[in-house]
């Protein structure tokens, strides 16, 4: 088979997204956005939904549609883009609860929809979704009459650490959503996963972890969710002075025992990352070779007794948030971008 195996442990993603709730001082829902950050949101979702998670977000309506199916009538979905046009039938054929993101979303709603469940995402800084202040005070009073099923917004720079600049933009984007929501008689939600860990304050009555229940930092506690293996199509032997791969970007400086595995960027493998990829063959690092391609990549199993029938690429001792170093990316695109091509394996909870 030359088809590389992603095994997701839903025990170890449930086991995060219940440690992420023990940290919240409050209740706790689950980002399953984007087909569960690419790990299969028929699996996902019934074992978070299981574990005790009542309330879920999505991108779009579509997905929330998706979701419905999946779940059945009882948990929450939240959309964070909101109500869009077009989105009306979605809205109410699934009881999802659009997240508003304007006035014109907010008077398409109460129109289209008098009476059906929304929320509200305000901006408090990130200029990405959500009413800035001027919008909000003016529409306040009106959208709080209607009983929103909660008001949120999303921090910038949750995942900073303290000694980098960008971390003093948690502190004001909690005060100005505080100065923007204080008495306010609606649920309120502000942090994700960085935001769990940045202190009871950030918690408010919802917090919403994504990337950490998927083994992703900033939770650097996390259990590893995902395993790939790759399958060995072919090894040989390559002799000083040769070169593997495209563009002669590696040449052999002694023998070299080479394989040759069944994976690329085709299948979300960044290309960046090959000068300082590794895979690993039981207990031995072995150091990708030259670059990755859309279906293969060389790799160096010199120091193996035996040629491997398979190497990991993800596993305990290599996490997503490595492979995203090597790429000049972070965890989220390495999770979203696993190809299509897999064969998924789940662990169950």
């Amino acid at each position: 088979m030359a088809v590389a195996e992603l095994t997701i442990d839903l025990k170890a993603l449930c086991d995060n997204w219940q440690a992420l709730s023990s940290h919240s001082q409050s209740d706790t829902g689950a980002v399953v956005k984007a087909d569960a950050y690419g790990l299969g949101l028929a699996k996902v979702a019934p074992a978070l939904a299981a574990a005790g998670a009542r309330q879920f977000f999505v991108a779009a309506c579509e997905e929330g549609v998706q979701l419905r199916h999946i779940l059945g009538s009882g948990p929450e979905i939240f959309v964070f883009s909101g109500h869009m046009d077009g989105d009306t039938d979605l809205i109410t054929q699934a009881n999802l609860t659009p997240l508003l993101n304007s006035i014109d979303q907010m008077l398409r709603h109460v129109e289209a929809l008098p009476g059906h469940s929304f929320g509200l995402q305000l901006d408090t800084g990130m200029n990405r979704l959500g009413m800035e202040d001027a919008e909000w005070r003016a529409l306040r009073d009106i959208a709080l009459a209607q009983r929103p099923a909660l008001v949120m917004s999303h921090l910038a720079c949750a995942d900073a650490t303290p000694d980098e600049p960008e971390f003093a933009m948690n502190a004001r984007q909690l005060q100005s959503f505080v100065d923007m929501t204080d008495e306010i008689d609606a649920p309120r939600s502000l942090a994700a996963t960085g935001g769990i860990f940045l202190g009871e304050d950030y918690h408010f009555d919802l917090t919403r972890p994504g990337i950490g229940m998927y083994g992703g930092m900033p939770y650097a506690n996390a259990r590893p969710v995902v395993t790939l293996s790759v399958p060995v199509i072919q090894t040989r032997d390559v002799l000083p002075g040769e070169t593997v791969g495209y563009s002669n970007t590696w040449t052999a400086q002694k023998p070299t025992r080479v394989a040759t595995i069944a994976a690329g960027y085709a299948d979300g493998l960044i290309r960046a990352m090959g000068g300082d990829a590794w895979l690993w063959a039981g207990d031995t690092r072995c150091k990708v070779l030259g670059r990755i391609s859309m279906d293969m990549i060389g790799v160096d199993v010199s120091d193996l007794d035996e040629d491997p029938t398979a190497l990991e690429l993800l596993n305990d001792r290599q996490p997503v948030d490595m492979l995203a170093d090597w790429a000049g990316t972070i965890g989220y695109e390495i999770l979203t971008s696993m190809g299509a091509r897999y064969t998924r394996r789940y662990l169950p909870a």
